[in-house]
Formats: C-alpha cells, sequence, structure tokens
C-alpha cells in the first residue's frame, strides 16, 4: 500500500488505467516511482457496431444483430473494438508486472461501466481497486490513491441497462425508418424526442398568424434641474381599460379577452392627437427593495447554456474546451449535475472575492447550494478551478477559448461566494386627460443598484438579446405623487406579435433538462447528432428542422406515440435511476419496455408495418393551397398534380408559404432544348440535376432498352441560361481520343476533379477547361514526359474567400476557401466543410473553430481522413 503522501513503497508496482493519454501523463507525474500509468483510450468494448463482430457461434441467433440476448434476461453480448485489440494486449502485458490493479477513469456512471469492462476483459489476478478524484491535482491524486474504493455495481448496472435500452430502440425502429422515410436514419431514445422539440416549435411557427396592435410612447419632462429630467414611458390603460400587448394575443392572432382594449393604427393616431399639449402628473409611485442574489456555480448544463450564450460556442464545443482544462488540472469534472462546493472550494472563493472586492463584498456566512435536479450526484462537485486556492484567469497561462471558458468558470465560481447585489425598483403611473375627456394612464419601470455585490464579477446572460441584464440600471427622475409633467415627445408606435424563437443550443439544453429528458452529461452528443444527422440544421444560432425531421418524427408520433412522448421518456429516466440505486429490477422492466405487459411492447411494434403508409406520413400540406411537400429519397420537394420542383435546401420550414411554393412552381423548370445533333438527329437539352447543370441527348421511343443517353456536365465557365447547342456537342463528344503514346490511346476527359489527360492507368491534370478541346498529341506527350505532380501544388493557390482571424488558442490564421466539393474553413493544417445552414458570408471565426475541432476530433477516431499534412516517414531501426 501507498505511505501517507500517496507515495508507493518499494516492492511492487501499481497499475492505474485512466481513459486519456493526456489525463495518463498529468497523473504519472503527479504519483511518481511505483506505478504505472496508462490510458484505455475510452471504451475498449461495447455492443457490435457490424455484423463482422458476431462471433460466429452465435451469427445464427435471431438476436444476434441487437447485441443483446433478448429471450434470455437481457444479456448483452460485449465485442473488444477492433481498434481497441492492440491496447488491450498492452495493459494485459503491464498488468503482468503489476501488484495492483487501480481503475482510474471518470467518477460517474459511464466512467464505472468502463472500469468494470477493463476488470472484466483483463481479468486481473492482482488485487483490484476504484480509484476515484474530480480534479487532477497533486493533493487530489495522491488522495485518491490512499483512499481507493471498491467498483459500484449498481452504477455499472444502471448504465449497461441505459445501453441496452439505446441499443433496442435504435437498432428496432431505424431500420422501420430506413423502410418507409430513407436509407440510413436513425433514431434514438433522446435523440429522437430532442428532434420532436425542435420539429413542434417550427410547427407553432408554421401555424402561428400575427396580430398587429398598437399603443401610445411618450417621453417626459419634469422640468426640474436634476438628471435625469425626463423619462419614457407606455401607454398601458384607458378610461381604466388595460391596452393590449404582445402577451394579450393568442398563437392565432385572437385577443385573449374582450376586457382589453386592442387599438388599431387609426384609435392610436387619434388618442395621440387628442393628448398633444395636454397636462400630465404622476398618479402613483411604488418602491420596493430590490435584491438578486448569486447564481449557483455551473453545472454541466448551465455551463453549455452559459458558454452559448457568452462565448458564442456550442454545447459539443463547450465540452471539448471543458475536457482539455479538466486533463490539464484548470477545473474540476465538467460532467456532473451537482452545484455544491467543497469547504476547501468555498474558502478559496470567498479568499479571492475578499482580496479582489475587499470584505465587503463577502457574507458573514458561506453560501451553500442544494440542486433542484432530481436525482442529482450530490457526491459530485460543481464545476469550478481546481485546487485548494484558485489561479486568477491571468495566471493560468491559458490562452484562446481554454482562457476564456477558465475565465468564465472563474467568475461564476466566485461570484457564487458574494454578497447579494440590492437597491429599488420603482414603479411610476402618469395620467393626463384628452380633449375628448378620455383618461390616459402611462407607466415606466426603473432600477437603482445600490450596491452590486456579485454583480461587481459575474453577471449571467440572457436568451432573449431585448431583456435586461441583472447589472443594467433604469434610472427615472425623483418622482411624488401629483408631480406635474410635460409630454416632450407622445407619438403611435405599431407592433405585431412574434412567432416562438426557435430553439438554440441553449434553450433546448434548457428545455430538455426542465422536462428532466435524458442525462444533462448527453446533451452534447445529442445536439452533436441530430445536426450531423440532417434532422436539424442551424441559421446563426437557431437550430432549424428539416423537412426530413419533420417526416421522421411524422411515424414515430402515429406509430410509436409513447416513444416520443416527454413524459414517458422522463419516466424512463425515473427507473433507470431506481435501478441505479437498487429500488428496481432492470429485467422485469426490460421485458416489459420490450415484450410487452398487457400493452404493445417494442417488439410487436416493429414487427407490425403494413400500416404504415410511407407516401402519407412523408407528404405535409402547405395551408391555403393545392400543394404538397413531400419527402423523397433524394430530398424534399413540391407535388402538385404530379407536378413537381425540388425544394432548395436552405428553406426553413416555416418559410415555404403557399405564396412561395407559387414563386418556386413560376421558376424555370431548367430544361431547355437546345437543338438536334446532326450526327445521330437526337434532340439535345441542358438540365439541372441533384449535381448541377447538364447536357443530354433524347433518345427515340424505338429505342433498345439497353442504350443510355450520353450526358455531360457543363464546364464551369458555361451556364444554363447561355449554353448552345454547339457548347453541348463539344461536351457530349467528351472524353476525345487525341491518338496513342507508347501503344496506349490518349483521351482528354472531364472528371469530378477537373479536366484531365489519361493514358492506360496514367493521368495528367490539364490547367483549363478549354484544353479538353483544344491540346494536341504532341503538347499530351509532353505533359506525360514531365514528372506527376501530387496534391495541391498542381496550381497556384486561389486566394481564401475570407479572412475569419486568428485562433488565439495557436495563432494560426482562419481563413474560408473554395473546394472541390464547396467552400470549407481551415487554419492551415486542419480543413473542415461548412455545413448546410453555413454561410461563407455570416460566418463567424468560433463558429469555423467549432467545426475544425469536430473535424479534428472525428479524425482522431479513425473516421476522416487528414489530407493537410503528410505523415513522418517511420524510422529504420
Amino acid at each position: 500500500m501507498p505511505d501517507s503522501n500517496g507515495t508507493k513503497q518499494p516492492g511492487g508496482t501499481r497499475l492505474v488505467i485512466v481513459e486519456s493519454p493526456a489525463k495518463a501523463k498529468t497523473i504519472a507525474g503527479y504519483l511518481g516511482n511505483g506505478y504505472v500509468v496508462e490510458s484505455s483510450i475510452g471504451h475498449i468494448r461495447d455492443l457490435p457496431e457490424r455484423a463482422a463482430d458476431i462471433p460466429s457461434k452465435l451469427k445464427g441467433e435471431a438476436w444476434a444483430r441487437l447485441g443483446v440476448n433478448v429471450d434470455h434476461d437481457f444479456e448483452p453480448l460485449y465485442v473488444v473494438n477492433t481498434d481497441k485489440k492492440q491496447q488491450v494486449a498492452k495493459l494485459k502485458k503491464l498488468l503482468q508486472e503489476a501488484d495492483e490493479l487501480l481503475l482510474a477513469t471518470d467518477e460517474d456512471r459511464e466512467g464505472e461501466a468502463i472500469a468494470w469492462h477493463l476488470q472484466e476483459v483483463l481479468k486481473p489476478k492482482v488485487p483490484v481497486h476504484r480509484m476515484v478524484f474530480h480534479e487532477i491535482t497533486p493533493e487530489a491524486i495522491r488522495d485518491a490513491a490512499r483512499t481507493p474504493r471498491e467498483l459500484n455495481i449498481k452504477l455499472v448496472d444502471a448504465q449497461e441497462t441505459r445501453r441496452i435500452l439505446d441499443r433496442l430502440y435504435g437498432y428496432e425502429i431505424s431500420p422501420v425508418l430506413w423502410k418507409k422515410v430513407m436509407p440510413k436514419l436513425s433514431a434514438g431514445r433522446v435523440q429522437s424526442v430532442a428532434t420532436r422539440l425542435v420539429v413542434e416549435r417550427e410547427r407553432e411557427r408554421i401555424a402561428f398568424v400575427p396580430a398587429s396592435y398598437w399603443d401610445l410612447a411618450a417621453t417626459f419632462d419634469t422640468g426640474k434641474p436634476e438628471e435625469p429630467s425626463s423619462f419614457e414611458a407606455t401607454l398601458v390603460a384607458l378610461d381604466g381599460k388595460r391596452v393590449a400587448q404582445g402577451r394579450d394575443f393568442t398563437a392565432r392572432g385572437q385577443i385573449k379577452s374582450e376586457e382589453i382594449l386592442h387599438l388599431d393604427e387609426e384609435a392610436a393616431q387619434g388618442l395621440a392627437a387628442r393628448l398633444r399639449d395636454r397636462a400630465f402628473a404622476v398618479k402613483s409611485v411604488e418602491r420596493k427593495p430590490y435584491k438578486r442574489s448569486p447564481y449557483a456555480p455551473f453545472r454541466t448544463t448551465t455551463l453549455q447554456q452559459e458558454a452559448s450564450r457568452k462565448l458564442g460556442f456550442s454545447a459539443k464545443y463547450t465540452m471539448q474546451v471543458a475536457q482539455k482544462l479538466y486533463e490539464n488540472g484548470y477545473i474540476t469534472y465538467m460532467r456532473t449535475d451537482s452545484i455544491q462546493l467543497s469547504e476547501t472550494a468555498i474558502t478559496a472563493a470567498r479568499a479571492q472575492a475578499r482580496t479582489l472586492y475587499g470584505a465587503d463584498y463577502i457574507p458573514d456566512k458561506p453560501r451553500v447550494y442544494r440542486s433542484k435536479v432530481k436525482n442529482a450526484q450530490e457526491a459530485h462537485e460543481a464545476i469550478r478551478p481546481s485546487g485548494d486556492t484558485f489561479r486568477t484567469p491571468g495566471e493560468t497561462g491559458l490562452s484562446g477559448d481554454q482562457f476564456r471558458l477558465y475565465e468564465l468558470i472563474w467568475k461564476r465560481t466566485v461570484a457564487s461566494q458574494m454578497k447579494d447585489a440590492t437597491g429599488q425598483s420603482v414603479s411610476v403611473r402618469v395620467a393626463g386627460e384628452s380633449t375628448a375627456g378620455e383618461t390616459a394612464e402611462f407607466g415606466a419601470s426603473g432600477k437603482i443598484i445600490t450596491f452590486y455585490g456579485f454583480l461587481k464579477a459575474y453577471v449571467e446572460g440572457a436568451d432573449d438579446p431585448a431583456s435586461d441584464l441583472d447589472d443594467q440600471e433604469r434610472r427615472l427622475p425623483a418622482l411624488e405623487e401629483a408631480d406635474p409633467l410635460t409630454a416632450r415627445e407622445l407619438a403611435a408606435e405599431g407592433h405585431s406579435t412574434r412567432p416562438p424563437a426557435r430553439y438554440t443550443e441553449a434553450s433546448l439544453v434548457k428545455e430538455l433538462e426542465d422536462r428532466e429528458i435524458g442525462r444533462p452529461s448527453t446533451y452534447a452528443s445529442i445536439i452533436g447528432t441530430i445536426l450531423d444527422r440532417g434532422y436539424v440544421f442551424k441559421k446563426g444560432t437557431a437550430l432549424v428542422p428539416s423537412f426530413l425531421a419533420f417526416a421522421v418524427v411524422n411515424l414515430l408520433e402515429k406509430h410509436f406515440g409513447h416513444l416520443v412522448d416527454y413524459d414517458f421518456t422522463a419516466q424512463m429516466e425515473d427507473v433507470l435511476d431506481k435501478i441505479a440505486q437498487g429500488e428496481a429490477e432492470r429485467v422485469r422492466w426490460l421485458q416489459t419496455f420490450y415484450h410487452g405487459n398487457g400493452g404493445d411492447g417494442l417488439k410487436q411494434l416493429v414487427s407490425d408495418l403494413g400500416e404504415i403508409d410511407a407516401k402519407e406520413i412523408s407528404s405535409f400540406p402547405i395551408p391555403d393551397s393545392d400543394i404538397m411537400i413531400r419527402v423523397g429519397r433524394y430530398g424534399p420537394y413540391l407535388d402538385r398534380d404530379g407536378q413537381r420542383v425540388n425544394i432548395p435546401e436552405d428553406i426553413a420550414p416555416d418559410e415555404l408559404t403557399a405564396e412561395k411554393a407559387e414563386e418556386l412552381f413560376a421558376q424555370p423548370s431548367g430544361d431547355r432544348e437546345l437543338g438536334v445533333d446532326p450526327g445521330t438527329g437526337h434532340v439535345v437539352v441542358a438540365k439541372t440535376g441533384r449535381f448541377g447543370p447538364y447536357v443530354t441527348e433524347v433518345l427515340p421511343d424505338d429505342a433498345p432498352k439497353s442504350a443510355k443517353p450520353r450526358t455531360a456536365s457543363l464546364l464551369r465557365s458555361m451556364s444554363l441560361d447561355t449554353v448552345t447547342l454547339e457548347d453541348a456537342l463539344k461536351l457530349l463528344s467528351l472524353p476525345r481520343l487525341l491518338g496513342e503514346l507508347d501503344g496506349e490511346p490518349v483521351t482528354a476527359q472531364n472528371g469530378r476533379f477537373g479536366p484531365y489527360l489519361k493514358k492506360g492507368t496514367d493521368s495528367r491534370s490539364l490547367q483549363s477547361e478549354e484544353q479538353l478541346f483544344t491540346v494536341t498529341l504532341e503538347e499530351a506527350k509532353e505533359i506525360f514526359a514531365q514528372p506527376k505532380q501530387r496534391g495541391r501544388g498542381r496550381a497556384a493557390a486561389a486566394p481564401p474567400l475570407r479572412e475569419l482571424g486568428e485562433d488565439t488558442g495557436t495563432g494560426r490564421k482562419i481563413v474560408v476557401k473554395e473546394g472541390r466539393f464547396g467552400p470549407y474553413v481551415t487554419d492551415g493544417e486542419t480543413n473542415a466543410s461548412l455545413r448546410k445552414g453555413d454561410e461563407v458570408e455570416s460566418i463567424t471565426v468560433q463558429r469555423a473553430l467549432e467545426l475544425l475541432a469536430e473535424r479534428r476530433e472525428k479524425v482522431a477516431a479513425g473516421g476522416g481522413k487528414k489530407t493537410t499534412r503528410k505523415r513522418p516517414a517511420k524510422s529504420r531501426s
């Protein structure tokens, strides 16, 4: 066993296994001699992803494709991931030389499950213990090594049940989507519910009918020398009847109550005229004490929301940056639903607040926070700066986004232990009589902060840009009842109600948490999934559902309604938490979910697909028209009595009104007859296709079925409107035979990467598209005689489309460039294509950094090829 400092005594070795190489490197430095620290590099085994992963002896089993034996207590089939076999072999070898195994994976359900899988696969013959910590500092790591515990099998069971449930849901329902909507779609227990939330909000926007209403805005002057001497107020009542505001209308544009006065433009303008140059006086002044208490320290979801509001980070990017801060010892564990601070953290926060702001800003007693999140894991701590004393952001040496996120966490933590902000709120009513004897009443409110308290350190952001932040004052003049006032300005103002705002990542995270759907630690990956799957795309920060999402949600609601029911999904979380607490038996619950118990289980639901009409599921009428939106296998389109037109990708569903649909039908179809090919007698036409404009020939009706029309894409210098028959015949003549070299035919061809020459299996790029029709055999001979150039050095690099700025973390310039497959962002090392909803003109440097971070993550996971940097040559020994 280790000594009191956590240092291993001579005579043995302890193998410590963590998830990530970065964490392993840091922890190894803290533990010193007697310890070997190695990484599992995440999960080492899981349910099989492919048929090839299933052991041969089980391939014939009906349940094998699920990876779960649904007929035998839902026993999972685990296989070691192919890309982890080498690492597992390394861990087994290290274990042979160890006297004790410490499983130091993250202290949450998933971390507990990874530790259990390691124990099951490695089959250690030495003592095994669980080493847990929530921050990576020398003291915390040594203390964790001194006080290991046993594996918590209840947490493992709860995580395993979640994994099995998610597998059954995804593997049984996804094939239904493939058959009835589109291939390669996916469904998920929380993913599908999150998609439904976004779709329902868009439905509300589509059904929304705006209402117009008017009121009066006035600027009143006190006539006193003290500043401020004037203030703005709005008409709130006329002859005792409240004047309608936006909140008084339904989503269908109807006034909610006849007791409310709805002013139109004519009435408002007339009232304004009757009130001009009339006398006004203060009717009432109501003063109340103002107090605002500090916000609780961050938990996972509030960090994601605030990083979105203040820093423009996506939930996924926030967690990527936070992971780096945690692994390098700057913050505590970032996947937590607790808002508690340890006693040492409270002491550190109070000490820092006292140093920075003075003793007057520190309350007499420390503040203690308790989570309101159901089944919060209070054994964890809130997200805070690590250590017994906090480093200010300037003392960390951090830069870029890591600095910005650390600063956010540091400020929030320090502010949580400071005094309330106090002041006074004031509500004023002003009255005046019109020339017609009407009594008009105006209202104004103000706020004065006399002691800023915690607001000196931190102010929370807001989802609504029109709302005031907590530290913003609205000062009114010193007013008393009956004080005379002069209306310096008075005018009628028109307003229109607005549809409900689309979700942003921050507001969707909040909605999921408020509804108790899923686990907060998974929200970032869920949002990433629905974006990657094409169910949702971004317009600015707003999450917009695609028409594909409408089709998927429509099917799920009609045929698997309870599986995407918000309450049912939340209840599933309750059951899973009870399993974790040992209060529910998982096999019985899974049995009911899958096989049914007096009702339809999942198995029965996916077995009866005959009643699902694929066309009906993917069809949506446009209100006030005879036009139907349909989602086909190649994308959404409009259909009216068989006449079809594709829907542009950038149109949001609520923008596709009857008027917009008529515009799309009115646009030229793109089919243009160019003439007749004198060589064949076939008509040649120019068309628009899925992959751009092209020309093709129309074969006669009696042409054999095996005959295929010649087709060629337009060159970049050509357009659908101006291409001629002569141009088309040139294109259809490709590939053009130049002659023979070295016994091989030489042709000029136009390919997906541009014009090129081909000789047998050898090829060379041409400098321009015009060369396709002018290059000679002699010129081709000279080109083939030159060494073949590889990579992107074949032509001069085009200038960037936009320069976005620098990555403050690396100093590299971020630019937008045009590539073979469309625009992309690059820092010179990593390239990432722009996504649906991203536009060259409006993309921000933060969005670019997010795309680049996702690309790096994909490359690191083996899911993408990195081409901008050559691999170093292997050393030879």
